[in-house]
Parts: C-alpha cells; sequence; structure tokens
C-alpha cells in the first residue's frame, strides 16, 4: 500500500512538473528600441514593438524570433501557431514599412529586434546562445540581411554570428523589390548589391536552412535565388547550409514549412548538447 502511495505521489508531481513546461505566457506590444529613440520619432514608437510568447517556470530555453511577411510595404507581427507548445519562446516582430519610410530601415529594425532578443531574452528565462531567425517572404528577406551582413547587428553590439541558426521561409536572397522599385528597377531585372543577401555569403555564418514553395508556383525566381545563395554558400565553404523545395506549395508555403523549421532548430539543439 505505502509503495502504491509513493508511486501515485511521484505520478502527481511528475504530472504537475510537466504541467507547468506547458504553462506559456504572451506579452504583447514591447517597444525594441530604447526610450529616447521612440521618443524621438513617432512611426518607430508607434510600429516598432515586438510580442513574446515563452514558457513559464523554465530556464534555458531557445527562441525564434519570427518577421513577418507582406513585402515590405505591409503585414503585422504574429506568433505562428504551429510553432507554440514546442518548448521555444517564439517572438513576433513588427518593423516599419515603405512608402513611409525608406525600405532599408526595415533592415535597422530587424536588427535592433533581434538585439533587443540577446539582451533581453536572459531576464524570461532563454538561452542567448540559442537564439533563432526565421520569417516568411520580407521576413525571411531581413532576417538573411541581418545574420549575414555583420554590421546591422554590429551596430547593436551584437555579433551575427551568436545566432543559432537562419531559417528563411521563401526569403528574397537578391536585392528586394521594394527597394529596386525606389530605384526605379522592375521586378524581373535581378539585382545584387549591398541590400542583397547573396552579396553578404561568407564561411563562418550561422548554420543556413532555406526554405521554398515550388519553383513553378513560387513568385517569380524566388527558388532560383535560394538554389544560388545554397551553391555559393557551399562554394565559400559553408558547412551548413540547406535547401528545401515544397513540390505544390506557392510562395505561401509557411504550413509545411514550420515544422521543418521546429526540426532544424532540434538538429542545431542537439548538436550543441553534443558538443557539451
Amino acid at each position: 500500500m505505502k509503495k502504491l502511495i509513493l508511486l501515485l505521489c511521484f505520478f502527481f508531481i511528475c504530472m504537475n512538473s510537466f504541467s507547468q513546461k506547458l504553462e506559456y505566457e504572451t506579452k504583447s506590444n514591447i517597444q525594441y528600441y530604447n526610450a529616447a529613440t521612440n521618443k524621438s520619432d513617432s512611426y518607430i514608437n508607434e510600429r516598432c514593438v515586438l510580442d513574446i510568447y515563452y514558457p513559464k517556470n523554465t530556464k534555458g530555453f531557445a527562441t525564434i524570433v519570427w518577421f513577418h511577411g507582406g513585402g515590405l510595404t505591409g503585414g503585422s507581427k504574429e506568433i505562428p501557431e504551429a510553432l507554440k507548445d514546442k518548448g521555444f519562446a517564439i517572438i513576433g516582430v513588427n518593423y516599419r514599412l515603405s512608402p513611409k519610410v525608406k525600405t532599408a530601415k526595415a533592415i535597422d529594425d530587424a536588427a535592433a529586434a533581434v538585439a533587443w532578443v540577446f539582451n533581453t531574452i536572459s531576464n524570461y528565462g532563454g538561452d542567448t546562445s540559442q537564439i533563432f531567425v526565421s520569417g516568411h517572404s520580407a521576413g525571411g528577406y531581413l532576417g538573411l540581411m541581418i545574420g549575414l551582413d555583420k554590421k546591422y547587428l554590429q551596430k547593436e553590439g551584437i555579433d551575427a554570428n551568436k545566432i543559432a541558426g537562419l531559417i528563411p521561409f521563401s526569403g528574397q536572397c537578391i536585392t528586394h523589390f521594394e527597394i529596386r522599385k525606389e530605384r526605379g528597377i522592375p521586378d524581373t531585372q535581378p539585382t545584387i548589391d549591398e541590400f542583397s543577401p547573396l552579396f553578404y555569403v561568407r564561411a563562418d555564418a550561422p548554420p543556413l536552412l532555406l526554405i521554398t514553395g515550388d519553383r513553378e508556383l513560387e513568385m517569380l525566381g524566388r527558388y532560383e535565388e535560394n538554389a544560388y545563395m545554397a551553391r555559393m554558400m557551399k562554394l565559400v565553404g559553408h558547412k551548413q547550409t540547406k535547401l528545401y523545395e515544397l513540390d505544390g506549395y506557392g510562395h505561401g508555403m509557411t504550413e509545411p514549412g514550420f515544422p521543418l523549421l521546429v526540426n532544424e532548430v532540434n538538429r542545431i539543439l542537439k548538436e550543441k548538447q553534443s558538443k557539451k
């Protein structure tokens, strides 16, 4: 009888502990620029906010920063349902949009938001060595830019190589079409310059998983851009670049992409753990 009571007590303790691990909290509209910057610019004050969804009563969890799509002219921060309840913190980020500002300002905002995560996530229980950057379309482009062109995060006092992994969904790898539009360059005229992730291929970048829709269903040449990025990263000596093409899915390929994102995060975390 005593053994049974002890087993039941152990069971309920374990269940209670398990329940605590599955308890999540969301905090919304946190400003990621400092007070002086917010005060100096009403659009930054309004737009440059993020939401954080994180596991309570847990220490050392990984974080996925998610940048929304919308062509850098629209869209809004989101915590994707498919990423919830996986043991990670998810951070949905708003950034400034064209034509209210020059499109390149969105890259500055993405860097400021990721810097906020590095500087703050430990206050919520997160591990700063396990911060992943992802996003769809324009959001994928922003993640690639700040992850490959190190100057954006350097301005915020962060080494881009500290990012645990870059996992863009259908991100633009050439110069973004909205930046080209500002310069009078057509959508169908490919450009690779300082606003192109492809301009910054390097061997020492964080692990890179590129995910696109079907090349025949994707927006313009989006698959081919990512394929070129994958090839060039490998040619410069990057050891952890992969490209997935999701057959049968077009540009809005996030639903089948989310499990790949989760798997990649877990793969990298397992690899990190094995090196300890």
